[in-house]
């Protein structure tokens, strides 16, 4: 077993000294990275489900013994798995009668027996890897194997997943087994008071989203403080009547369970999680709302070039005389360049690399950014620098203060920090190698429980935006009348979702749209998404979390028929999605349905090299197989990219965590 749940781990919870357990952060130095290189090539060339199959059999055989038991004796079974899972830690005999109590107390609550495939998921789990399991494979129930395990054995496990609606969803209806099993359930979810927190937090198991998880740590890093060393903190215990310790809302970091790993510990590790305190802002309103008229004025290519990938714009030196030109009549504070040219730039990226209904919506006259990942608001985000001010200024919006840091992290340092990790996800295999990297957990496929029927039909990609969606809409309408199967059309944007809306208006096609303007009916307008004749349009949003049920007569015309109509910066993004057809061995087919104007692949052109670039322009002489490799390359390219910031990211962590060690502050 590869990173098994230890006595000594068991101790920690017990250790009366141990006020904050967590793991100590090590430096990872270059012999330490080429060795963990090295080690997963290695393990990538080996990897198998194989190991982990020996817990079938028994689990099963103890099922049939535990079958013929009555409540009052599974009950006592509980009791008596407990005192010997905290004695003797998780050995291999234990975690088999665990699993099989866990998998009968499911069926008789909740009618769900784990399948063999979960069985195996849920020692991986335990064991301390990323589980892979195809979409529709019932991570949340798999879940469950390796939380009442840890959690009979002694450990606080937290179960982290992606929003507040799986939050409740998952916990709500585990609850019951948990309870059955003496385990007591928390869940931590947007608008809680501290001290609801700090009861869920207490709980033998606490559900929590991971956004809400990270910043109740870092407001107990603030309580903290500087001096939070156990032998500080066990003084004050002894000295004082109200010690730190006692304010904080977590009781340490002992074993998390990651659902949906590849987008919380990949996709939304490229930013920062931050308090901050409000201040006013750096200028005067009517600053911001002047540099946006100055940028407005200015022309590309002669004064300013954009690096759309990057969402970067540059001032050529042709514009930097421009605008001394233009603010020749304007007030001192102008004339000054630096402010000059700081200031137009992050105008020209509001104004170009910024668009509303794609990177950000207004509600009630405000910002609010969309996360690109996911398609949901981010109603607590600002972007840093004077950007969130410009783009306020550019759509006519109050002007909002700027936001000074009070503490950080990243997610790659706070995941670090458990002493015990594991994820599972349906598309991880594109980042397995940046999880084993930076989190040292080794990604593990499980088969599927029934072979996979979905059916893929060969990608469709167009020159130009145009010939895209009237190919889209006639597509619907084909399958739509033919064969009157429910359709989920998938969008990157906010934008797109009502474009396709109303040229499936003028079309008379009846159909429902899922953005982040619809979050709050989310569930319901994708659990309604396999109704027979039923046209769903969504954003990311309906990728991950709620089952499509196929409805009645839907498998007999061949099940639900998935459209991607842009492909993702991430290709898990797009499987994700497509993996929302064909579940459990029911029947589905997928479709990509692209242009070489979308706007991933649009990132590619300009870093074609200048020889090669007007070849590639002739796009209409393109054959498909050249159009199939751009996209590929373009979103290879991306998510390089992206891994690039993300290690990045990191790095520049740890530097300002140094910086502030020497000052005092927390991080």
């Amino acid at each position: 077993m590869s990173k098994p749940i230890s006595k000594a781990l068991l101790l920690k919870n017990k250790n009366p000294e141990a006020c904050f357990p967590e793991q100590i952060e090590r430096e990872d130095h270059a012999g330490y990275n080429l060795w963990r290189s090295l080690s997963w090539s290695c393990w990538h060339r080996w990897n198998s489900s194989r190991s982990l199959s020996w817990i079938v059999d028994p689990v099963l055989r103890r099922g049939q013994e535990l079958e013929e038991l009555e409540s009052e004796a599974l009950r006592a079974e509980a009791t008596a798995l407990r005192e010997q899972l905290s004695r003797h830690g998780l050995q291999r005999h234990l975690i088999a009668r665990s699993f099989a109590l866990i998998r009968e107390i499911s069926f008789r609550i909740n009618g769900m027996r784990h399948f063999p495939s979960q069985l195996m998921g849920g020692l991986a789990l335990l064991q301390g890897n990323i589980a892979e399991m195809a979409t529709g494979e019932g991570k949340t129930l798999t879940a469950t194997l390796p939380a009442c395990t840890a959690a009979l054995a002694g450990l606080p496990v937290h179960v982290i997943t992606v929003n507040d609606y799986l939050v409740k969803r998952d916990a709500e209806l585990m609850e019951a087994v948990y309870k059955a099993l003496g385990l007591t359930v928390g869940c931590i979810i947007q608008g809680m008071d501290p001290q609801q927190r700090i009861a869920a937090y207490r709980s033998n198991i606490t559900y929590c989203n991971n956004k809400e998880l990270v910043f109740d740590y870092l407001k107990d890093r603030i309580t903290l403080g500087a001096m939070s060393s156990p032998a500080h903190l066990h003084l004050e215990k002894l000295y004082r009547q109200k010690p730190r310790s006692g304010r904080l809302m977590h009781r340490g970091l002992y074993f998390a369970i990651v659902d949906e790993a590849d987008s919380v510990m990949a996709d939304e590790a490229r930013t920062p999680l931050i308090i901050a305190g409000q201040k006013s802002a750096r200028f005067d309103e009517s600053v911001y709302q002047q540099a946006v008229r100055l940028a407005d004025t200015l022309q590309t290519p002669a004064d300013y070039t954009l690096m759309s990938s990057d969402r970067r714009a540059i001032l050529t030196e042709a514009g930097k005389q421009q605008l001394v030109a233009l603010v020749g009549a304007l007030d001192s504070f102008w004339q000054v360049r630096p402010y000059r040219e700081e200031l137009v730039t992050i105008a020209l990226q509001a104004l170009h690399c910024y668009s509303r209904d794609r990177q950000y919506l207004i509600d009630d006259g405000k910002i609010q950014i969309i996360d690109e990942f996911t398609g949901r608001v981010m109603p607590d985000r600002n972007w840093e620098g004077g950007l969130h001010q410009m783009i306020e200024a550019k759509e006519g919006c109050e002007i909002t203060g700027s936001q000074e840091t009070i503490a950080r992290i990243t997610y790659q340092r706070f995941f670090r920090r458990y002493l015990h990790l594991a994820g599972m996800t349906g598309t991880g295999a594109e980042v397995a190698k940046e999880m084993w990297l930076v989190y040292r957990l080794k990604s593990v496929r499980i088969p599927t429980n029934r072979p996979c029927l979905r059916r893929r039909l060969p990608d469709q990609i167009h020159v130009n935006r145009e010939e895209k969606w009237e190919a889209i809409v006639a597509h619907i309408r084909m399958v739509h009348q033919r064969e009157n199967r429910p359709l989920l059309i998938g969008t990157r944007s906010v934008e797109d979702s009502e474009h396709l809306s109303r040229m499936l208006e003028r079309a008379a096609l009846e159909h429902v749209v899922l953005n982040a303007r619809q979050d709050k009916q989310e569930a319901e307008i994708v659990s309604h998404a396999g109704g027979l004749g039923r046209i769903t349009i969504a954003t990311n949003m309906a990728g991950r979390g709620t089952d499509i049920h196929l409805g009645e007569g839907v498998s007999s015309v061949g099940g639900l028929h998935v459209m991607l109509t842009e492909c993702h910066e991430a290709r898990r993004i797009d499987r994700q999605l497509f993996g929302r057809a064909a579940r459990q061995g029911d029947p589905g087919s997928c479709i990509a349905i692209l242009s070489l104007e979308d706007e991933v692949v649009g990132g590619l052109w300009e870093n074609l090299p200048a020889i090669i670039q007007p070849v590639f322009t002739h796009r209409h002489r393109l054959p498909l197989w050249m159009r199939r490799l751009l996209v590929y390359l373009s979103q290879v390219t991306a998510e390089r990219k992206h891994a690039a910031i993300r290690k990045e990211t990191l790095r520049a962590d740890r530097r300002l965590d140094q910086m502030l060690s020497f000052t005092g502050k927390v991080e």
